[in-house]
């Protein structure tokens, strides 16, 4: 099915030249040559997993993301004193071990810090742990997803992510990790007393709550629930491990980059976002926006992505995007400029902000149990040699949530949409059966927007509980397409 846009911005400018596409030939086949290690696991050396209730060993970056020749610091805290170690691991393909081994610290001295609680005003919690340990990061490094691995010397084990960025080096992809949305969900501490986050906190009887117990403001100044691994960071480690064992040129950056104008989108020829990236703050759509106007195509691997409109502010000392801010339906006391933090969709007269008019599709349900994706447009470059026909099933492919087309909600400037599959579903509010869709939109100056439209998209490129050929197929079609050279006009 081909959606007509109606949005016409007038004629096209001349877009910048872009090379022949890099893949295969990198720093990123270089660097997963190297010898992988999964040995950064729980388990690993009778290792135990720590937990929200003792803190038996956790820790947060006091980055989301940082280049090389900076540094960044860990804030451990430990149930009782004694030293620790940092190992720290590059995400990668490595021959399947899915990760690589770049150092461990000396032994450092970790003890029992301050457990806070909740903000009176807005339910926020926010850790004030000195630094334990302090890392600067190598000039060899290459860009990616890394994981600080904390193992206490009475051995359990938790872990906190963090990405390496190269915003100098014009790599063909900018992988985007959705750390907006990772602290969006973070449950920390999950002790059954005084954990809150975007959604929910606890009872006065211990229960997990709803809105009324729910935080309106979170920090990245607290570790990650249990052992450090955010909601959903498989979807995000998924597509690394498939692009980098594709061999595509690709580099890494946090939501919070986007938000502080770190990433020229302009340097890429892609920008994948791979996982649940669903609150998004002015500054990050703006520039997702300047992307595509300067010709950069998005591929967003997931669902219900730019949902919630966002601030990033600053912690109480000072520094800069340690707080994300959504007051949702309560009044948003200050608003600013860029309005209240309240789904896009409901920003400006008419729906005049709905993601739709930026992605093509929109978030419209919570799956009760997984569906089959239904594949439409099979004659389409995007399925091809897949081998599937319109009708034909990927099964449970959609998952979670679901994105759909909406026809009462803007739609992408000056483009031509494909819906790629046409998906019935049963969701989970009762409402009977809805329909996710696949998108696929291309302008007048032949700049992509896709939306795989359902959680289960990027886990089919690479884990093994949800890995699907056809799926890999279909996404290499993609990038293969998105990083054709293309010439100035």
């Amino acid at each position: 099915m081909a959606v007509a846009g109606y949005q016409l911005r007038g004629e096209a400018e001349s877009l910048p030249q872009r090379p022949r596409a890099s893949t295969g030939n990198n720093p990123v086949v270089s660097e997963n040559r190297a010898v992988g290690s999964d040995e950064w696991a729980v388990g690993h050396g009778g290792t135990r997993g720590a937990d929200d209730k003792a803190i038996q060993i956790q820790g947060y970056a006091s980055k989301t993301s940082v280049s090389r020749g900076e540094s960044i610091g860990f804030h451990i805290s430990a149930h009782r004193a004694q030293e620790c170690t940092i190992a720290v691991y590059r995400v990668g393909h490595y021959d399947g071990s899915g990760a690589r081994h770049l150092m461990t610290s000396e032994p450092v001295r970790a003890k029992p810090r301050k457990r806070p609680e909740p903000d009176a005003g807005t339910g926020m919690i926010a850790c004030d742990w000195p630094v334990t340990w302090t890392l600067e990061i190598p000039e060899d490094w290459l860009s990616g997803i890394f994981m600080a691995v904390f193992t206490s010397e009475d051995g359990f084990r938790s872990f906190t992510p963090f990405v390496v960025r190269d915003t100098d080096r014009r790599s063909d992809l900018l992988m985007v990790l959705p750390f907006t949305t990772y602290q969006a969900y973070n449950l920390w501490p999950f002790d059954g007393r005084t954990g809150k986050n975007l959604y929910k906190g606890y009872t006065a009887e211990g229960k997990i709550g709803g809105n009324d117990e729910r935080a309106v403001r979170v920090s990245f100044d607290r570790p990650y629930v249990e052992t450090g691994a955010p909601r959903w960071f498989n979807m995000d480690t998924s597509a690394a491990r498939w692009a980098e064992a594709a061999g595509y040129d690709i580099t890494y950056a946090s939501s919070v980059d986007l938000h502080e104008g770190r990433i020229d989108p302009a340097k890429y020829t892609a920008v994948v976002f791979s996982g649940h990236d669903e609150y998004w703050s002015k500054e990050m759509r703006d520039c997702a926006e300047e992307a595509v106007d300067a010709g950069t195509h998005l591929a967003f691997l997931a669902s219900n992505n730019i949902y919630f409109h966002i601030r990033l502010e600053s912690a109480a000392d000072g520094r800069d995007g340690r707080v994300v801010t959504c007051y949702k339906e309560a009044s948003d006391p200050e608003p600013g400029t860029a309005g209240p933090t309240v789904r896009w969709r409901k920003l400006g007269k008419k729906h005049r902000k709905a993601e739709q008019g930026l992605l093509g599709v929109q978030y419209n349900g919570i799956l009760k149990e997984p569906a089959p994706l239904v594949v439409r447009e099979s004659g389409h470059w995007f399925w091809s040699g897949t081998g599937l026909r319109d009708g034909d099933k990927l099964p449970d492919l959609i998952g979670v949530e679901a994105d759909g087309f909406d026809p009462s909600m803007p739609r992408p400037a000056d483009s031509e949409q494909t819906l790629l599959a046409a998906s019935p579903y049963v969701d989970s509010w009762g409402r009977g059966r809805s329909m996710q869709n696949t998108s696929l939109c291309e302008n007048k100056q032949g700049t992509f927007v896709f939306v795989a439209g359902t959680f289960h998209w990027p886990l089919a490129l690479h884990d093994p509980a949800y890995i699907n050929p056809q799926v890999q197929r279909a996404t290499r079609n993609l990038l293969t397409r998105m990083l054709e050279p293309r010439r100035e006009k």
